[in-house]
């Protein structure tokens, strides 16, 4: 019976069983795709408690997914509004609007809990 993970050896131990499920070739709605997929939900529940993830900084994120969607940076002036303010956002001398986390948020699909954060 699969129970929460509330320790570092229950831990490993889930890990080491998730690795087992992998091995085998499951189908979803099995008993075992269900176990694989329960004990997943446990681990990453324990990672996000115990071994949390900091959120990259907001400039950073923009130039990743700008990257990542295969645009240049001059496209944030048409998101952003203008050259001198894409700029000014990039090098950090201006901070982030509630106007322009929208826009960023909505274009490039950039979380707005990382887009708030101070920096």
């Amino acid at each position: 019976m699969l129970k929460p993970i509330r320790t570092e050896s229950q831990y490993e131990a889930s890990l080491e069983r998730i690795y087992e499920l992998m091995q085998i070739d499951l189908e979803p709605g099995t008993e075992l795709g269900d176990e694989l997929e329960i004990l997943s939900i446990l681990v990453k529940e324990f990672e996000n408690l115990y071994y949390p993830m900091p959120k990259p900084h907001p400039i950073e994120a923009i130039k990743f997914r700008l990257e990542q969607m295969g645009l240049s940076e001059a496209e944030l002036i048409r998101i952003l509004g203008s050259r001198s303010r894409k700029s000014e956002i990039l090098s950090g001398e201006r901070k982030l609007s509630l106007e322009m986390i929208r826009k960023l948020n909505r274009e490039l699909r950039i979380p707005a809990e990382v887009l708030i954060q101070a920096y």
